[in-house]
This record gives structure tokens, sequence and C-alpha cells, in this order.
């Protein structure tokens, strides 16, 4: 936990506390697995879009296993993830069972700590903004990121095609086994090849995840009436958008924070977004990197590990679901 905001490595602590027996409505969580996410250290940093009150347990998401439940909803045994912030960085938690959500059994949990940020981000740039039909084109930066990874998995599975930008040409490769259709490096003559594989045929959707002039490029990509989302801002440059654009293209410009649409949606909606995600996750049909998992009480050596050039995926908090 923190009680001030700084760098991780020097405000995080551990604390061990009793957990509280559920009350009506509630349930007994054994926390399995929580990542570590930018979002989690900006929020220890104080920089975070929304600052919750000090104390806090990091963890914004992430899943568990129903100890006791005091709700007819839910089970012991049942394997849970975490609809709200999730505290996750930690052994227990006991919260409302309205904050749930039911896991396939069987899952696995390095995953199903991953499905809700990520996957559903994903799922709805691809729904939420216009759904691209069979065939059509979709562009985006930061192609190697988590969310980018799973649009191109997704957009796979719903036969749209998609075209993805990286940093580092070496993971092409790797991206193209997922089914990424191209994949191409993020500066102008990147753009100028992927204008090419286009022709006429312009993208419907962008997905921006960088900011600047990356941001810019996937712009010029798409067709008139297109929709640019920003979803993340890497680079910490503002979009600059010419105005003919808007006004001769007349190109859509979106934004999207999960969390903020997980606050708005209703139940079935919510339910509607993540199950088919679950069940995509369940079956080994969208899986993201992950580097290591690490005990609670080796939290200085994740958080070295989040900052390490070697690192391949994400670095977890957890262990075993059963509790062995």
């Amino acid at each position: 936990m923190i009680r001030r905001h700084g760098r991780a490595a020097e405000v995080l602590e551990i604390e061990t506390f009793e957990p509280r027996q559920p009350d009506e409505g509630e349930v007994l969580l054994r926390i399995a697995a929580s990542p570590v996410n930018p979002a989690d250290l900006n929020m220890i940093e104080g920089t975070y879009g929304t600052q919750p009150p000090l104390p806090l347990v990091p963890g914004i998401e992430g899943c568990g296993v129903v100890e006791h439940s005091a709700s007819p909803d839910f089970n012991t045994g049942d394997p849970v993830m975490i609809l709200s912030r999730a505290e996750g960085w930690s052994t227990h938690r006991t919260m409302a069972a309205t904050e749930l959500f039911k896991l396939p059994t069987g899952i696995d949990p390095a995953q199903a700590a991953m499905l809700k940020a990520n996957p559903g981000t994903a799922w709805l740039l691809l729904h939420a903004f216009g759904k691209p039909g069979p065939g059509d084109w979709i562009v985006q930066n930061l192609g190697n990121s988590a969310v980018g990874r799973c649009v191109i998995q997704l957009a796979r599975d719903l036969g749209i095609r998609s075209i993805s930008f990286v940093r580092d040409p070496a993971q092409a490769d790797a991206l193209k086994t997922l089914g990424a259709d191209r994949v191409f490096a993020d500066n102008r003559a990147g753009a100028m090849a992927a204008r090419e594989t286009l022709g006429d045929n312009r993208a419907a959707l962008a997905f921006n995840a960088v900011g600047g002039e990356s941001a810019l490029r996937l712009m010029k990509l798409l067709r008139d009436g297109g929709t640019h989302v920003t979803y993340g801002a890497m680079a910490r440059k503002p979009l600059t958008v010419p105005n003919g654009l808007l006004i001769f293209r007349d190109l859509r410009l979106r934004g999207l924070w999960v969390s903020r649409w997980l606050d708005q949606a209703s139940r079935a909606e919510i339910d509607a977004l993540y199950t088919p995600l679950a069940a995509r996750m369940a079956a080994g049909d969208l899986r993201q990197p992950v580097d290591r998992i690490y005990p609670l009480t080796e939290w200085r050596e994740a958080m070295e590990r989040i900052g390490d050039p070697l690192r391949r995926g994400k670095v977890l908090f957890g262990g075993d679901p059963s509790g062995e």
C-alpha cells in the first residue's frame, strides 16, 4: 500500500491485515493475480486522471476466487474478475458482489487478471465507434502494446483487416503471428507504405495511443467520415489537427477510457462486453504476454523488472489461485 505519493520504489510498503468477513450481498475474495499497469504507477505517483484518497492499495485490475459468499449470485470457489478498482496488490478483499463478473471455470488467472482493461478497451474500440465490416481496414499505432495485440486478435476473428505501426520493426513477425495483416514502422516511410497498401480503400477506424505526429499519420489514412479514437498518450504530445481534415474529410475525433465506460454502462452492457471476451480467453484465443509473476513480498523486484529493457510482457503480482 502507499500512504503518500511518489516513486513506487520509495513509497510502497507491506502491511499485514485480517480480511473482513462479508456482510449480506458481499463476498470475500482471495486475490489470484493483479498486473502492474502504467496507470497503477501513475496513481502511485499522484499523476493519474482520478486519484482516490490515501492511504490506498494499488492494483487497478485483478481476478480472484470466492472464499466466502454472502450473496446468492456467487459460491465458494467461483473465479471472478473485479469490475471496480480492484485494489489487487493484496491477498484478499471483501467487496460487494455487484462489483464482480463471474469467469469461466479453468481460465488462466494471469490472463483473467488482465481481462478488464486491455481486452475491454480493444473490444470497445472495434464496436463502440461504428463497427467495421468484414474486409474493412483499421489502423493503429503502438501495435505491440497489450491493447494493440488484443485489437489484432479480435480483428482477426471478426474478419477485419488491420495495419499496426510499431516503434521497433523487429516486432512485426510476432504481431503477424497473432493475425496482423500489415505491420510498419511508426514513421513517415511506414505511413507511405500503409497508404500504398490501402490504395483507395482507406481505413474506417484509427486507434491512437501515442499522440503527436504518430496520431496525425493515422488520421491521414482514414476514409472520409472515418473515426479517430484516442485511448492513450504515450508520447505525451497533444494532437494537432489540420483544419482540412475536419472541413473537407469530416473526420470524427473521439476518446475512450474504459473505466469511465464501466462507470456509465448498464449491467447488461458490461456482461455483453466481457462474456465473449472471457470465452475467447478461456479458449486460448485471446492472450497477452506475461513476463513474470511475483509474490507481494517481492514487490521491490517487481518494480525493478518494470523498467528492465529485457522485459517481455506484463509483470503481475499473484500466485497459485488454489491457495497452495
